[in-house]
């Protein structure tokens, strides 16, 4: 008898990314994960997300795979993540683990999460958060940054929302403009609260988290790693022209597998990084300075997969070396074994 795995859609019935979809932006084809489960014993399910009755269903252990939102205002993100940790809360193996879906399209957790998870790493490429214009305000009254500094709206890809600060003058225009928030009403309400009640504190009209990161100078690219269990993909970004940041230079520049010409020691630390997580595929921005590798950011849901698609091969460790080899796995099974890599692992 087949095991049992359930996999929950978006209200469009749609699981993950793959670039190249058709139709567009559908995501994975669910048909063929189907079949792809049951070569290995396995019977998906598949449901919309707003099909769950936490109520009438006994998630026990149950393996559940899920996908997550960037569309706009991540409304639907919010209602994703209540859902899941719901099913969290009742006993599901969700797939991947509830804080990496929080930390999707949430730079702020992200960094969070990569100081709780790894923080070696949080020490050598340093971080604070803020939730409000002021925070950064009262940190700048007993302390300061090295400049250039990276500043980071929580939400974003593709570089949208990331920053250049060449200046204490310059952080404070750059957060003040990102984390605006106020609506007119809401302005003129707290205005006439500070005159009509004395000793009030006016709300902010400045709370949308961001992020200031130290600034590694010098970077002529960056690496993408995408791991699918014991597979890894690469693909090399340059830095865009007259500009800092590699992602969203284009996938036409981009380098893949081989070409990519990854240094030495890449997949070792991509793969430290890797066994700290519970999930079967991660990606990760990578850099290296010439001496040290740095993690930028890391997704393991919902992340582009173009770095697989367009590449003819993958790494794979082999005893204590890393091997190219030559892939022509649809991404569908790649997705499927790293899933059973990763169950086989948890037994």
């Amino acid at each position: 008898m087949n095991k049992e795995i359930l996999l929950l859609t978006d209200y469009k019935g749609n699981f993950l990314n793959k670039w190249g979809a058709v139709p567009y932006r559908s995501g994975f084809d669910k048909e063929y994960l189907k079949k792809q489960f049951k070569k290995n014993g396995y019977e998906l399910t598949i449901k919309k997300i707003s099909e769950i009755n936490i109520l009438n269903n006994d998630f026990n252990d149950l393996p559940i795979l899920y996908s997550s939102s960037e569309e706009y205002g991540r409304y639907y993100k919010s209602y994703i993540e209540d859902i899941v940790y719901s099913l969290k809360l009742s006993g599901a193996n969700l797939i991947p683990s509830f804080e990496l879906l929080k930390a999707h399209d949430n730079k702020v957790f992200m960094e969070t999460l990569r100081k709780v998870k790894l923080p070696d790493e949080a020490q050598k490429l340093g971080s604070i958060s803020f939730g409000c214009y002021e925070d950064l305000l009262g940190y700048l009254k007993h302390d300061t940054f090295d400049y250039p500094c990276v500043v980071k709206e929580s939400v974003g890809a593709m570089s949208t929302g990331v920053y250049l600060a060449k200046s204490e003058s310059h952080l404070k225009k750059i957060a003040k403009n990102i984390s605006y928030t106020a609506p007119v009403k809401v302005k003129i309400k707290e205005k006439i609260r500070g005159v009509k009640y004395s000793g009030y504190k006016q709300e902010s009209f400045y709370q949308n988290k961001f992020i200031v990161q130290e600034f590694i100078p010098n970077l002529k690219n960056d690496w993408k790693v995408l791991i699918f269990g014991e597979r890894y993909f690469i693909f090399k970004r340059p830095t865009r022209k007259n500009d800092f940041r590699a992602s969203g230079s284009g996938s036409e520049n981009y380098l893949y597998a081989k070409n990519a010409e990854p240094p030495k020691g890449l997949f070792d630390f991509a793969s430290e990084i890797f066994s700290k997580f519970e999930t079967p595929t991660l990606s990760l921005d990578v850099c290296f300075d010439g001496e040290k590798f740095y993690l930028i950011e890391f997704q393991a849901i919902n992340f582009g997969t173009v770095g697989v698609i367009k590449s003819n091969g993958y790494y794979q460790k082999n005893s204590q070396t890393w091997e190219y080899r030559k892939s022509t796995l649809e991404l569908e099974s790649l997705f499927v074994d790293s899933v059973m890599n990763y169950l086989a692992q948890l037994k």
